[in-house]
């Protein structure tokens, strides 16, 4: 049992069951999942699938005639895409029908990365000193890898769930490409992807420290990622007349007051779980702060917020990340124009925001502009029977070992899907520790043991949910 004392032996029994239909099993079948959890992951690493240029359609293709072997209908194994550039996969493995459908996704697309500044190729796995490595190990090659072979294996096995499961891999997430595959999907092809919910493997996960982890988050929620652009013009004039009040002038002085206030903090239901449920497992003041901020004290919010992590998931954020001035070293600017990236709660309104952030640059001459249209991103309710699933298997694979409803600072493709009604929940299984996160930098790498638990992990949940007729 652990801490929160949310789990009975019978559910702990049942996940320590289905784990032995994974581990516990002849030595020729029980090698048989991490073979090809391997296979794959090396067939996903070594193809080249950055959107500069690179390409997911070979690597769709490649797995789509892996599942057809597997015995997938032809009509249920489709690689669809509005070019024949950076395709998307769509796997539907067929239930009773007792319930809607659930949806798993995870992208296939990666980040650029220079050979020259790496120290092992990063398009080939290397495995060395208990360690793999490669682009997109960490995001979020590993866990397609899992929620492949996972579909395959129930395939394999002859297990026929209690509702259809749809594997959606798709392009675009990390932005390099011409076009978001989740985002067409919806628009395009709907009827492909419709599910009650959907479990996203680039969300979550569990964050340990020297390979041991310390929670799994449990991602019902994102950020909504907006940028304003800010704006200040001058008549200008010669530089050896200088005179108070210049375009640069003024914009600098609107920006600073910028880091002197940010819009309160809120709670919604994801945020304030998480923080109960954080305060059990951090030590100390931060401990005692946090279950204080989970019952709404404002002190402790306040406290809390000199933290960056911390603040981020107690306000909608804004700051600068870009600006520009001037002409010319020997003439007064007549423009001076900055970029203020907003990353804002599920509960708040971007046109509030807008009004705030022009209030607090308290300079009229300053032109405050949207860029883009308001996109709300809403929250996921917290299913129970949806956490009580992911709390089983992570039970069965890292005894004690807590989850935590959390909310995404960043952004992912659930926030499509989400925004088009789709509850969607990041339910990653990789643990990676919290020192050593190498996603979209150099030498990305995952454990060897710790890819191997992730897959066993979403095995385990697919099963859990696979008996489920709700």
């Amino acid at each position: 049992m652990n801490r929160h004392g949310r789990r009975t032996s019978l559910l702990i029994a049942v996940c320590v069951s289905a784990l032995a239909v994974l581990v516990g099993c002849p030595a020729s079948a029980q090698e048989t999942p991490q073979t090809l959890a391997r296979e794959l992951l090396r067939e996903m690493i070594e193809t080249d699938t950055t959107g500069e240029h690179g390409d997911t359609t070979p690597l769709a293709n490649a797995l789509a005639a892996r599942f057809r072997k597997a015995g997938f209908p032809a009509e249920d194994v489709q690689v669809i895409g509005p070019q024949t550039r950076h395709r998307n996969l769509i796997v539907r493995l067929r239930g009773s029908g007792r319930a809607r459908p659930i949806l798993v996704i995870s992208h296939l697309d990666v980040v650029e990365a220079k050979p020259e500044d790496w120290t092992v190729p990063p398009f080939k796995l290397t495995e060395k000193d208990g360690w793999l490595y490669g682009r997109g190990t960490q995001d979020i090659k590993g866990e397609a890898v899992a929620e492949a072979a996972s579909f395959l294996q129930l395939k394999q096995e002859g297990i026929v769930p209690k509702r259809d499961f749809i594997l959606a891999l798709t392009t675009g997430e990390e932005g390099a490409t011409f076009y978001n595959g989740i985002e067409w999907l919806l628009k395009n092809h709907r009827e492909l992807i419709e599910a009650e919910y959907c479990l996203n493997g680039d969300g979550g996960g569990p964050e340990s420290e020297q390979g041991q982890p310390v929670f799994r988050a449990f991602q019902a929620s994102e950020k909504a990622y907006y940028n304003f652009e800010l704006t200040v013009t001058d008549p200008g004039g010669h530089s050896s007349l200088p005179h108070p009040g210049t375009a640069i002038q003024v914009l600098a002085r609107g920006v600073a007051r910028l880091d002197d206030q940010e819009p309160a903090a809120r709670l919604d239901d994801t945020t304030r779980t998480f923080f109960r449920r954080m305060a059990a497992i951090e030590r100390g003041e931060p401990a005692a702060l946090m279950a204080k901020a989970a019952q709404g004290d404002t002190n402790a919010m306040a406290t809390l917020s000199k933290d960056p992590e911390w603040n981020a998931k107690l306000h909608t954020t804004w700051v600068t990340t870009l600006i520009q001035g001037g002409h010319a070293s020997n003439a007064l600017p007549q423009r001076a124009t900055a970029i203020v990236n907003c990353r804002v709660l599920p509960n708040d309104d971007i046109l509030d925001i807008q009004r705030q952030l022009t209030n607090t640059l308290a300079e009229s001459r300053i032109e405050v502009k949207l860029l883009g249209t308001p996109r709300p991103s809403p929250a996921s309710p917290l299913r129970e029977d949806v956490l009580a699933a992911v709390e089983r298997s992570t039970e069965a694979v890292w005894p004690g070992c807590p989850v935590v409803p959390t909310m995404e600072n960043g952004a992912t493709d659930g926030t499509y899907l989400r925004r088009a009604g789709m509850p969607t929940y990041g339910i990653g299984g990789i643990p990676v520790d919290r020192d050593d996160v190498r996603a979209h930098g150099k030498d990305e790498r995952i454990r060897v043991k710790d890819f191997e638990a992730g897959v066993k992990a979403f095995a385990l949940l697919l099963r859990d949910l696979a008996a489920q007729e709700r």
